[in-house]
């Protein structure tokens, strides 16, 4: 561990403790929680670094009157979390612990320090009873300066969405001091929210979507392989140039976004390996197109379930606004209440948030994927192609307890873009995975410059 100081950063928020019922995000995060077990740590856990702005106060006192404004700001930041009990506390006023940590010699801006400082403060599982939902550190320079602030959240009480707009308010106050007008909803505002007729018929309908795609979808996924590896689930990455010049071509061509294209050529690729005509993608949903939750602090996302039908053997091109249209469908039908969703699943004789999905997770993380924008990039085909040489497949860490036989995770790599996979070795050991990947990443360098028929297999591939 890092050798640190620490300071306090007071806070005063409104008067008297608020005791309020869990949000429906809170919910289907401890499920996933009981699930995982002792692995959930990372499940729950938000890192940003933000460096002090230049035209800002640097001093230790100024740095740390602006954190206990945002908290002071935010009751989300103020929320101690009583899953057992089903309700989450807003505290009124208190100190919240910041470690103080001056920068290595050799990192004169304190950008390695932060990231080191953010691998150790999320190490270890939130005590969400007694524990503030996030935890905080000053990486300093010249032994008195604040150049990077380092916090973790707890994603029991913020969300992706969340920590971006509680990043923006802290540049704000540590330039300004102050923020005009009042925050958006809060973790405990939704908590209350959720009990209303109108937001209990939301969740109702977005029950009976689900338990209607489920029962369209295959029981079954993916050919089992061979025997699992230890540990069970491997996670990989491909890093690609060309992929990333694919999709934003694609984007340019068709009038879609980027996560339709990527969302197309997994959920294809998917269904071939599979040998079905039908595929189900879960996706997290930010739930921000509520309009009273656009500026929302709290943990509003929730999974989103696509079903997506390949029986009229469509060409790529073709597929795309069906995907579209399920992936519309996914987000209307994506903020619901987890204990009923269970109820009716029980009732239809369906699995809900048990066992291995056999289905595939994608969540695209990417902070801006500016779908267009080629950057001058050379789009000429046989630039592109060339570019997937250049490609890279890496394993990256493992896992012993997973609930996904396949997930897959759309990332920034410098590069342009990072395909992650992270399987069940029992049906994608490492060359599996890779090429699993690998056919993704051609499949969208060929939809790039023509339309792929079904079943998209390009330059003889086969799975088998």
């Amino acid at each position: 561990m890092t050798t640190a100081l620490s300071a306090a950063a007071a806070f005063t928020g409104e008067p008297g403790t608020r005791l309020a019922p869990l949000t429906w995000g809170q919910r289907a995060l401890w499920m996933a929680m009981n699930r995982r077990g002792p692995s959930s740590a990372k499940l729950i856990s938000l890192r940003r670094v933000v460096p002090v702005p230049r035209r800002a106060p640097s001093d230790l006192e100024s740095v740390l009157r602006a954190i206990g404004a945002l908290i002071a700001r935010h009751s989300s930041l103020r929320t101690k979390i009583h899953f057992d009990r089903g309700v989450q506390e807003v505290v009124a006023a208190g100190a919240q612990p910041v470690r103080l940590v001056p920068a290595d010699p050799a990192d004169p801006d304190g950008a390695v320090t932060a990231k080191r400082l953010a691998d150790e403060l999320s190490a270890a599982p939130f005590d969400h009873q007694h524990e503030l939902p996030q935890r905080i550190a000053l990486v300093l320079v010249d032994d008195s300066r604040v150049r990077q602030i380092v916090i973790v959240f707890s994603h029991a009480t913020v969300d992706f969405q969340g920590a971006e707009l509680v990043q923006r308010d802290l540049r704000q106050l540590l330039l300004r001091g102050e923020i005009p007008g009042p925050a958006g909803p809060q973790s405990a505002d939704i908590g209350v929210l959720e009990q209303s007729e109108a937001h209990q018929r939301r969740g109702q309908r977005a029950t009976r979507h689900w338990v209607a795609g489920f029962r369209r979808l295959p029981a079954d996924t993916l050919p089992e392989v061979g025997p699992q590896d230890e540990p069970r689930w491997r996670r990989h990455i491909l890093a690609s140039a060309a992929a990333d010049v694919a999709i934003r071509l694609i984007a340019r061509q068709h009038r879609v976004s980027s996560a339709t294209v990527l969302l197309t050529a997994v959920a294809g690729t998917i269904a071939r390996w599979s040998d079905a005509d039908t595929c189900g993608i879960h996706t997290m949903v930010n739930n921000r197109a509520i309009t009273e939750y656009r500026h929302a602090v709290a943990k509003l996302n929730q999974l989103g379930l696509l079903v997506v039908d390949f029986a009229t053997r469509p060409s790529f091109a073709d597929a795309l606004p069906q995907v579209w249209h399920a992936a519309i469908d996914a987000y209307r039908h994506s903020y619901y209440d987890p204990a009923v969703m269970a109820v009716a699943f029980e009732a239809a004789g369906l699995p809900y948030a048990s066992g291995i999905s056999p289905h595939c997770y994608l969540n695209d993380i990417r902070l801006s994927p500016a779908d267009t924008d080629l950057f001058g990039r050379d789009t000429a085909e046989h630039a592109v192609r060339a570019a997937m040489r250049h490609s890279t497949f890496t394993l990256a860490e493992g896992i012993d307890n997973f609930t996904w036989r396949i997930r897959v995770e759309i990332i920034d790599v410098p590069v342009g873009i990072g395909l992650a996979l992270t399987g069940d070795t029992r049906f994608l050991p490492r060359p599996v995975a890779e090429r699993l990947l690998r056919e993704i990443e051609e499949l969208l360098v060929e939809a790039a410059f023509r339309d792929v028929p079904w079943p998209w297999t390009v330059g003889g591939q086969h799975h088998a």
